[in-house]
């Protein structure tokens, strides 16, 4: 399936083109050398002090950690995302070694999470990000510490016809039309479309 962006202004392909189906080739295996050069691609991303807080747990369909991701997704997550073929869990380090607060490691995280979608769709894999999982059952298998804080697991794969979802909701889902807000909704100040601001935004 194929759905651009309605853009009121031409964007790159990589991004006009970017959406997060639901529907994945459960047959379809990701290429080592693909998923690496999605990592890689996090790990250039940029990050404030270049302190790199993104930490990556990594799934690939039929080994152990894809196994155990796979039985603690939430709700339709578990329906659908366990046909992809890869998973990674992106999480943030959000204390410096003195113990002090990281307050922008969520942000430089989100970062890497947004290089490596887009080096996956410039090669062909579909991504789609969630934040539907049991945290405390990941954190209790991975023995992961208070600083580390899970963010979302990236589900990559293959993109399949709509109709291979087994629940009508999401075929629903799957062929609704792609909508964001319009910038007059998100620019509060500094572009003519910041006509209409919330209270709080208009200088006392």
């Amino acid at each position: 399936m194929f759905k651009p962006a309605d853009s009121s202004i031409t964007l790159s392909p990589l991004i006009a083109n970017r959406w997060s189906p639901r529907s994945f080739d459960r047959r379809a295996e990701i290429l080592d050398s693909d998923l690496e050069a999605i990592l890689e691609a996090g790990r250039w991303s940029p990050s404030t002090n270049n302190m790199q807080p993104w930490r990556f747990i990594v799934a690939k369909r039929g080994d152990e950690h894809f196994e155990y991701l796979s039985k603690h997704l939430a709700g339709f997550n578990s329906v659908w995302a366990p046909n992809a073929s890869a998973f990674v869990l992106v999480l943030a380090v959000t204390t410096n070694d003195d113990g002090s607060t990281r307050p922008f490691a969520l942000y430089d995280a989100g970062l890497a999470s947004a290089f490596m979608t887009v080096e996956a769709n410039h090669r062909g894999i579909a991504v789609h990000p969630i934040a539907g999982f049991n945290r405390d059952q990941v954190k209790a298998q991975y023995e992961l510490p208070e600083h580390l804080v899970q963010t979302a697991i990236l589900v990559l794969g293959s993109q399949a016809p709509a109709s291979e979802l087994i629940d009508e909701g999401l075929v629903e889902r799957e062929n609704a039309p792609r909508v964001r807000r319009q910038l007059s909704e998100l620019v509060i100040a500094g572009l003519p479309e910041a006509r209409e601001r919330p209270s709080w935004a208009i200088p006392a």
